[in-house]
């Protein structure tokens, strides 16, 4: 993986160039503050109350939170206001990797312009705050890697101009609505929760770059709609989430995604042929399931393909250009005369099994009704 939020350094320069471009056209003024300035006036009153609720600081971040440059505080980031090009206003608030413990106040909804809100990989329990809808300008919300619970925070669907949403390895739980994926989000991350849910009709709605679910508990199958995310999906991490189903053709269109990761699931049925048609695809992992057939000659002739993953399954052939691929895994599986597969035993109760039906759609199919 290789998308993340603004770095603090590239936030602030972010941010930086904002105000020197806004400066020239607005009058000199005095410093900006809380005692001057209703805008940062709100924002004091809301990084006081996060002061306030934070329980444990150990690298005392928040101690140089006093006074009314709330500008010069750790973590805070100032810019123009949008709609007030001479005002100074909160931009951006990043505590990542801060082991800070605590919980979020409501006041966090007086921070109004904030487009950044990094939080990551520190130990804030409880939910997001009921006040979230009103950072109406905020772009990119990171929780993640902190001990948040509760449902799935509804309120990120009222955020209109959110595009990044990382609350990975928390502890939410409960059903994913249907409606986050039809949202105008680039990267979403809801790996590492206790979700429970069904990848909805719409889910092929999403116009995401990166989706990630992994390590989550989805129920029924991949939807054909994947299909319809080819112009934007990028990255598709699904691995070890309990999906039971076939890989559907549509898997097929998506013809700009280089990453797809669904290993450790329970996929059944073979690779479909329409995978070489994902001409950018890079790295493919589908090991740990339960897969079987030959291996499509056309998939190892992808131009990209670097990285192709599909050990523990029960193939029985694979062409051999995919041993001349930079790297591939095809242990235990069953094809003959390749070194470390399964026993004979395992394959041949494996074929013994009553046949694999999928449906159009790459559900499993009922007898009678494929």
């Amino acid at each position: 993986m290789t998308t993340t939020t603004t770095s603090p350094a590239a936030l602030a320069a972010l941010l930086a160039a904002v105000m020197v471009a806004t400066a020239a056209a607005c009058p000199p003024a005095a410093k900006q503050t809380a005692e001057n300035n209703p805008r940062l006036q709100r924002a004091y009153v809301a990084l006081q109350a996060l002061k306030h609720r934070i329980t444990d600081d150990p690298k005392n971040l928040t101690g140089g939170w006093c006074g009314p440059d709330v500008c010069g505080y750790f973590g805070v980031y100032c810019a123009a206001a949008p709609d007030e090009p001479c005002a100074v206003t909160v931009a951006g608030l990043d505590l990542n990797h801060g082991d800070l413990a605590g919980e979020f106040p409501e006041e966090l909804g007086l921070l109004s312009d904030l487009a950044v809100l990094h939080l990551n990989s520190n130990r804030f329990c409880g939910t997001l705050p009921e006040s979230l809808p009103k950072l109406s300008l905020l772009h990119e919300l990171d929780v993640s890697n902190n001990r948040l619970s509760g449902g799935f925070p509804q309120h990120i669907l009222c955020l209109p101009n959110v595009k990044y949403v990382d609350i990975r390895f928390n502890n939410f739980c409960g059903a994913v609505p249907p409606a986050i994926f039809d949202k105008k989000i680039d990267a979403l991350f809801l790996n590492d929760n206790h979700f429970d849910f069904e990848l909805p009709d719409n889910f092929g709605n999403s116009p995401a770059s990166v989706i990630v679910l992994a390590n989550v508990n989805l129920r029924g199958c991949i939807p054909s709609s994947i299909g319809r995310m080819g112009a934007t999906l990028n990255e598709l991490i699904v691995l070890n989430s309990g999906v039971r189903s076939c890989i559907p053709p549509e898997v097929g269109h998506l013809g700009g995604l280089t990453v797809l990761d669904l290993s450790f699931n329970q996929l059944q049925g073979a690779l479909p042929e329409s995978m070489a048609w994902m001409r950018s695809l890079e790295q493919l992992d589908v090991a740990h399931n339960e897969l079987a057939g030959h291996i499509p000659d056309a998939i190892c002739a992808l131009p990209h393909l670097k990285n192709f993953t599909y050990s523990y399954n029960y193939f029985c052939g694979e062409p051999e250009r995919c041993l001349g691929l930079r790297r591939v895994d095809d242990r235990q599986n069953c094809i003959a005369g390749r070194p470390d597969q399964r026993p004979a035993d395992q394959c041949l109760a494996f074929l013994h099994r009553p046949p694999v039906h999928c449906d159009a759609h790459g559900c499993f199919a009922p007898p009678g009704h494929y």
